[in-house]
């Protein structure tokens, strides 16, 4: 590996202002980026302190799956990352072998759409969500091993309908975009109408 641009202790600054910006970021990533081994990336992510990135995901996991209700932590598709009701929420999934087309090793579109859509359930406060309306657009395939962030947004919300926007993203480049029209439900009408059935 070539030798880093950065005297040690500015790329310790850098690689710590890095991480910051993308937490999920991975040593392999940060070794591109300043032209070192994965191994003094690991070293300088020691000597600064900050976890490695399964334990950094972890920590936002458990912060964010406390806030959702509307969805089971099982039923959101990826990890959690980061909540904040009512505004934004952030998720990662990994492509893994179940989720590609064999032949091809491209993920399956309903994947990407899940991973989407629960992420958009998710960022509404209420006990009962349903998506009412979706359209979405795949810019590129995603291949087998790729890391897709998302990231939805509330737009606006009239009464109970919702607006949100969820654009996903592999290694910061756009992979789909969705629109999304979410409807609060009261949880009293979902009772009453199964008591019904």
């Amino acid at each position: 590996m070539v030798n880093s641009a950065y005297p040690k202790p500015i790329r310790l600054k850098k690689v710590e202002s890095h991480i910051s910006e993308n937490p999920f970021i991975t040593d392999g990533e940060l070794a591109k980026v300043f032209k070192v081994s994965v191994q003094t990336i690991r070293l300088d992510r020691l000597e600064l302190g900050i976890p490695e990135l399964r334990e950094r995901t972890k920590i936002y996991a458990e912060k964010s799956y406390s806030q959702v209700k509307s969805l089971a932590g099982r039923e959101i598709i990826g990890d959690l990352l980061d909540l904040e009701l009512e505004k934004t929420g952030l998720s990662l999934l990994g492509i893994t072998e179940d989720m590609v087309f064999q032949k091809n090793r491209i993920a399956r579109g309903h994947i990407l759409f899940a991973q989407a859509n629960s992420l958009a359930v998710a960022v509404v406060d209420s006990e009962v969500a349903l998506t009412g309306t979706a359209r979405v657009s795949f810019q590129r395939p995603v291949r087998l091993g790729e890391r897709i962030v998302a990231k939805a947004v509330i737009n606006s919300k009239t009464g109970n309908k919702y607006n949100i926007s969820v654009t996903s993203r592999s290694d910061q480049e756009l992979v789909f975009q969705g629109e999304f029209r979410v409807f609060a439900v009261d949880h009293k009408e979902v009772t009453a109408s199964e008591n019904r059935s």
